[in-house]
C-alpha cells in the first residue's frame, strides 16, 4: 500500500481481516509498525489478497523453558550462532477476497514472502513467524509451518513459523 492509499471494501469472510484492511494497514504503516501489501487485479483495481509484515523475533521468551529453547536452536545453529534471540518476520495478516478463493492466492503469497526474504536476503532474516487463527493452521502447515510449541495448541491462535534456512537449501542445490 503507498502511503496515500487506502481500500475502500474487501471481503475474505473474516471481519477482522476486513476491517484491517480498510481501517488500521493504513495507521499502522503510518506508525511504521506494519507494511501491507496488496494484490489487485490489473483490470479492475479489485483488491483480490493482501498481507501485512512486521519484524519479528524468536527468542528464549516464545519458550516455557530454557531447555525447550536449547532443543529448538540445537539442530539449527553451530554453537557460536547459538544467540537469545533470531531474527524473524511476522506475517501479521494475509486475506484473500471471497471472490479469489480456489486461487491457490494465499498458498502464491506465502510462497512470494518466504523467496522475497531468502533471495538476496535483505535483513538478515532466519525465520517466518504467523500467529495463525486455529482454523487456519492447516493451511499453514501445509505450506511448511510449525508449531513453535504446544503451550498455544488449544488457543485461539496459534504461534507458527517456518526456518528460512530451508528456502536457502533448495536454492542452492
Amino acid at each position: 500500500m503507498q502511503a496515500d492509499e487506502t481500500v475502500v471494501s474487501f471481503d475474505c469472510g473474516d471481519d477482522d481481516l476486513n476491517e484491517f484492511i480498510v481501517k488500521e494497514a493504513p495507521l499502522y504503516r503510518k506508525a511504521l509498525l506494519a507494511m501491507t501489501y496488496l494484490l489487485e487485479d490489473t483490470e479492475t483495481g479489485k483488491v483480490l489478497a493482501y498481507f501485512s509484515l512486521a519484524n519479528d523475533r524468536v527468542s528464549l521468551s516464545d519458550f516455557e523453558s530454557k531447555t525447550e529453547f536449547n532443543r529448538f536452536r540445537k539442530h539449527r545453529f553451530v554453537n557460536e550462532k547459538r544467540l537469545k534471540s533470531y531474527p524473524a518476520v511476522k506475517l501479521c495478516r494475509l486475506g484473500v477476497s471471497i471472490s479469489a478463493k480456489g486461487m491457490h492466492l494465499g498458498t502464491y503469497l506465502i510462497d512470494f514472502i518466504k523467496s522475497y526474504f531468502v533471495t538476496d536476503n535483505k535483513t538478515g532474516c532466519r525465520f517466518l513467524t504467523v500467529d495463525a487463527y486455529a482454523d487456519a493452521v492447516p493451511f499453514y502447515l501445509k505450506n511448511g509451518f510449525m508449531p513453535l510449541n504446544d503451550d498455544d495448541l488449544y488457543d485461539a491462535t496459534r504461534l507458527l513459523f517456518f526456518d528460512l534456512v530451508y528456502i536457502t537449501d533448495e536454492i542452492s542445490r
